[in-house]
């Protein structure tokens, strides 16, 4: 027999850890973290507590043995004549930028943890296969490595965990990922796929990446917590808003305003409303319901940039950024708005969910060492939609085209067990990270559960040759005009994506 556990049964234990969490924030570490929730530690102890509290031996919550488990309780899975599947001892590699370089398992720091290693040995020995996932390429050259793989082939057994980038969008376009589609152990209707990743990497009926779990949390809205007070705002205010549906650009607006001020009157602005690394731009346009790259009903990729929705939202953001961004000092680096809001120079950030995760000294976000406290909420709503949006953009899975149809099919296979719930542990979400790196818990509580749920899915990444950033935003500063910036590259974009639909 085994037990179902309900979704979220930690939800409050890991609330109880927030005072110990935070306790582990100091140190001066400025090691970069990497945008993929890895997850942290609570109490065997808090654990157990938590599932005695929240399960029952009601009948409805046992399941038992279903027909094809063996001793273990594990479903084991067989082909059409009855046999295991057998992988023939195939040893495959999942390759990323942030796991240990030698393939090496950390110790099981929970309940949780010891009963994935545990599931994920039971999977090795029954289909016969070994997996490891490792950093092999870095976060730069990621992309081009899997096109000379993909290229050039070998004999490994590997799965690309990939990203967004030109190199990745026309390995795509130029059939150099598997397609996916055509392998009948993946199931793309199944909600492990919820982020939607094989939608945004495919093309017609084929599906060339995919990504397992719930959308990550991307770009939200930090506000610093002291600045807001001193300024006459409570900054639970901003929860408040974010719950009631009352978080709009007019309440961000008047929020800027009364933050945005010269303390010591001498003329210059010593607290700006924000600073950012191009966020306000592209959340902008989707929090009011546009695109810079849509997709029609027929799966044809559509020149977006001139949308009324979009045009309105750019036009929106062109404002605040000449009225509240930041001036930062002639020789700061392009990411001096981490400094700016870590030293209380600006009130608000947006910025991704990642930046205050807490996993250890070593891997933690820069808002970690902060002194000032702060929030997290999505960012607000455009006049023309009704609700919040989260842009999911979690990382792009693939396999190369270079392998047979054979070998494409078994490492798919045993990537899909990999990544499947630990039974016992179904729906299970552990933000211990987050709790342990926040402020308060509401960012977790409230915040990331709409991210999780509210969400759009974005193409300008997937045309080939389209470079956002260069092409774009990047020069969407002070001073922009906007009719100016979408005529530079209206003729651009539209033969990106005419190429795009052939």
């Amino acid at each position: 027999m085994k037990r179902k556990i309900v979704s979220k049964l930690i939800a409050a234990s890991l609330a109880a850890t927030m005072t110990v969490g935070l306790a582990g924030c100091g140190g001066n570490s400025d090691t970069p973290v990497d945008n993929t929730a890895q997850d942290d530690s609570v109490s065997n102890a808090e654990q157990d507590a938590a599932v005695d509290e929240v399960e029952d031996t009601s009948e409805s919550e046992v399941v038992d043995e279903a027909e094809g488990e063996d001793e273990s309780g594990y479903e084991v899975l067989t082909d059409a004549d009855g046999n295991v599947y057998d992988l023939g001892g195939m040893e495959i590699i999942i390759r990323d930028w942030w796991s240990p370089a030698d393939g090496s398992v950390p110790e099981a720091k929970d309940d949780f943890e010891e009963a994935q290693q545990e599931y994920r040995e039971w999977l090795q020995e029954t289909y016969n296969f070994t997996l490891k996932q490792m950093a092999i390429s870095d976060w730069a050259s990621t992309p081009q490595d899997f096109v000379e793989y993909a290229t050039t082939g070998g004999d490994e057994n590997y799965v690309f965990v990939l990203r967004e980038d030109p190199a990745t969008s026309s390995a795509m376009s130029s059939g150099l990922m598997y397609d996916l589609s055509t392998l009948d152990c993946l199931d793309f209707s199944e909600s492990k796929f919820s982020n939607k990743v094989h939608e945004k990497f495919g093309k017609g009926n084929a599906i060339y990446c995919m990504s397992s779990g719930k959308p990550e949390p991307r770009t939200g809205i930090y506000f610093n917590k002291r600045i807001l007070t001193d300024a006459g705002i409570d900054p639970e205010e901003i929860y408040d808003l974010q719950a009631s549906g009352d978080w709009t650009w007019d309440k961000f607006e008047e929020y800027l305003s009364i933050v945005q001020r010269d303390t010591d009157n001498d003329g210059v602005i010593d607290i700006a409303g924000f600073n950012e690394n191009n966020g306000v731009v592209q959340m902008a346009v989707f929090s009011n319901g546009g695109a810079f790259i849509g997709k029609d009903g027929n799966g044809q990729y559509t020149y977006s940039l001139e949308d009324p929705n979009t045009l309105e939202a750019l036009e929106w953001a062109a404002k605040i950024i000449n009225e509240y961004r930041q001036v930062p000092p002639e020789d700061a680096q392009w990411d001096y708005y981490k400094q700016a809001f870590v030293n209380g120079e600006i009130a608000f950030m947006p910025e991704d969910a990642y930046c205050m995760y807490y996993n250890s000294e070593d891997n933690k976000g820069f808002l970690c060492d902060m002194e000032d406290d702060f929030g997290f909420v999505m960012f607000p709503k455009g006049p023309q939609m009704n609700d919040y949006v989260n842009v999911w953009s979690d990382n792009p899975v693939a396999i190369p085209s270079c392998y047979d149809a054979d070998k494409a099919w078994k490492i798919a296979f045993a990537w899909n067990l990999w990544t499947d719930d630990v039974p016992g542990y179904e729906d299970y979400v552990n933000y211990a990270h987050v709790y342990a790196g926040a402020r308060d818990t509401r960012a977790a509580d409230e915040t990331f559960l709409m991210m999780t749920e509210k969400g759009v899915i974005s193409y300008q990444g997937v045309i080939p040759s389209l470079d956002f950033g260069p092409d774009f935003i990047w020069g969407f500063g002070k001073g922009v005009v906007v009719s100016e910036a979408v005529e530079g590259i209206r003729d651009t974009w539209k033969s990106y994506v005419d190429a795009a639909n052939q």
